[in-house]
């Protein structure tokens, strides 16, 4: 049991670093050769952050452990949006830009809404795969053209900041990046295989599913770039950069991980009846539910994260409760459903009511101003 841990905190590791080393050479080698680094950090940047989630979701399907692929997928862009969003919002209230209410959460959730119908005949296969992959290539492209466009001078100048090429060109340079992504994605290789065999002998070890496996321990391991990303922007207080990563981060993982996953998947990942009442169910509940409180001032404030960082203890809970057999499972389930979650709605209908209120005031006055 020991040696399983350390084989898995091992392959963590070198999949975390083999990103980092992987975006650092990726970024590096097209700011040399003059890619805007707008989209040097739209593009590059942000599929980095989700590679292990890529690495690890490949290696379990072609390993033959399909349901570990799945499991990562949906609890990564679960524990994305609940426990990283709920941890930023409690150390400082989240600034959330006006294009994420407008499009990109709106783009999330249909994604999200489209992987829970392909999956409903029970297997997301090479078809399936083919189409999330081509959304993902129409979303990438959408976001070119549109930085392109991009006319505010303190956006570009943050990315250009971060990610400007900072060091003469020169031939060493060029195959010192190239050495760094080559070694970047070996190690995400063999990282994701360390760290999949250890959680499929944890699994059996507990008696618990691979599936639940991939939506606790791994979706948190392969989440972990996310995770520093957004907790060390919210303390230093770009709080705009935090929610961007994780509405980012999320889309990639349904459009890119899981569609490149189901495509190469020998057989397909098969859809359990649990994943189709439950876990997918529960992932697009959790999308649809950041946009009233996104519109909230356009603020995610401390009490939002909150309700995020609780919901996400609640599933965890469900999940173990469902994996131990616990006889209390069924009280838990009504409780949730016939008290906490219709609170909830309310409580955020209340809060969004009084929103869109505020603005039609404001934009009554505006009006009579004008006038």
């Amino acid at each position: 049991m020991g040696m399983t841990v350390l084989a898995m905190i091992g392959g963590l590791a070198i999949l975390v670093t083999g990103a980092e080393i992987m975006v650092r050479g990726a970024s590096r080698l097209a700011a040399a050769l003059g890619v805007p680094p707008l989209i040097i950090g739209l593009t590059i940047v942000a599929f980095g952050t989700s590679s292990p989630e890529l690495a690890v979701s490949l290696q379990s399907a072609l390993s033959g452990q399909p349901q570990l692929a799945l499991g990562n997928v949906i609890g990564s862009n679960i524990l994305n949006v609940l426990l990283i969003l709920g941890a930023s919002a409690l150390i400082i209230p989240l600034v959330v830009a006006q294009q994420l209410v407008r499009l990109d959460v709106p783009i999330m959730i249909g994604a999200s809404v489209l992987v829970w119908v392909l999956a409903l005949n029970g297997t997301l296969g090479r078809f399936e795969g083919a189409l999330l992959f081509a959304c993902m290539i129409l979303y990438l492209g959408f976001l070119i053209w549109q930085s392109r466009r991009e006319r505010d001078k303190a956006v570009k100048d943050e990315y250009a900041a971060e990610y400007a090429e900072r060091e003469p060109r020169s031939a060493g340079r060029t195959v010192l990046n190239v050495v760094l992504i080559v070694a970047g994605l070996a190690m995400l290789v063999f990282g994701s295989q360390l760290f999949v065999d250890g959680a499929s002998t944890l699994a059996r070890s507990f008696g618990m599913s691979e599936l639940v496996i991939g939506l606790t321990i791994v979706a948190v391991g392969t989440s972990m770039p996310e995770i520093a990303a957004s907790l060390l922007a919210a303390f230093k207080g770009e709080r705009d950069i935090a929610v961007g990563n994780v509405v980012g981060s999320n889309l990639f993982n349904l459009l890119s991980v899981l569609g490149l996953t189901a495509f190469f998947a020998p057989d397909g990942i098969p859809i359990s009846s649990t994943v189709l009442s439950v876990d997918l169910p529960f992932m697009v509940a959790v999308a649809v539910a950041c946009l009233p409180i996104f519109l909230t001032g356009n603020v995610i404030s401390r009490w939002e994260g909150a309700i995020f960082l609780g919901y996400y203890v609640a599933y965890t809970a469900y999940l173990l409760l469902n994996a131990a057999d616990h006889p209390r499972l069924l009280q838990y389930r009504d409780f949730m459903l016939l008290f906490v979650v219709p609170l909830t709605v309310l409580t955020l209908g209340i809060a969004l009511a009084g929103e869109l209120r505020s603005r039609r005031a404001n934009n009554n006055s505006e009006h009579t101003l004008n006038s």
